[in-house]
């Protein structure tokens, strides 16, 4: 009886979930619509170059065609908030859409047509604006402008990049006057990317009297941080 009453309990969760988890498919006003709403978290799965010639305000960026990016970066997405997924035309984000929904996340939906049907309809896109990288004489001399420097190469359309900007403003409360903290934009400084052997972003360097004393890739603990910049 009991083996019985443990399969049914079993049987009745895995139904549950199946309800519970779901994909739809929403026209470019509904998808307006949604986010607008400002409830849902916004997903571009498309590469990052396509990504720079165009995309939704405030998306975050996860290459769908890059299986360990596209993993790396939905982990600090929250599977119990609505998600929004888009990318050129819908097939790529319609097999994210599935995919997000095998691995837990309650609700997705995915913008039909794609960033296509978007502009179609004249709906409103941000395309990055073209700005000089920086060079390698001027990150020398960033590196050299304190002590104790921290340097960020991140991107605002980087998942974990966004969860780790809680980490860095609490550090600098904690830790004013003791470290000059250094950005170094992943999306646009890409000479200093291929230059200092950064690959995926976050990664941060510490380095010290101009020398690197450390360095991380990913979300890390602000208290390992904080050792290190002492």
């Amino acid at each position: 009886m009991q083996i019985k009453t443990g399969t049914m309990l079993l049987f009745g969760i895995i139904c549950f979930f199946q309800v519970t988890a779901q994909s739809g498919v929403l026209s470019s006003a509904q998808f307006q619509q949604q986010v607008s709403a400002g409830q849902s978290q916004l997903l571009d799965v498309r590469t990052a170059g396509e990504y720079k010639q165009g995309h939704l305000a405030n998306a975050l960026q996860a290459d769908w065609t890059n299986s360990a990016e596209f993993a790396e970066r939905i982990k600090y997405l929250d599977k119990n908030k609505p998600l929004l997924v888009y990318c050129a035309s819908g097939g790529r984000s319609g097999q994210a859409a599935e995919w997000l929904v095998k691995k837990g996340f309650v609700k997705v939906d995915n913008l039909s047509g794609g960033m296509i049907s978007w502009k179609q309809a004249s709906l409103p896109f941000v395309t990055e604006e073209a700005t000089r990288q920086m060079t390698a004489e001027e990150y020398a001399k960033l590196i050299r402008s304190a002590s104790v420097v921290l340097v960020d190469f991140g991107a605002d359309w980087c998942p974990p990049c966004k969860k780790m900007e809680p980490v860095l403003a609490a550090l600098q409360k904690e830790m004013p006057n003791k470290y000059k903290l250094v950005k170094v934009d992943g999306g646009r400084d890409t000479d200093m990317m291929k230059a200092n052997g950064v690959s995926a972003i976050p990664v941060f360097i510490v380095y010290k009297n101009g020398k690197e004393t450390y360095r991380v890739q990913g979300v890390v603990d602000k208290n390992i941080l904080k050792e290190q910049l002492q």
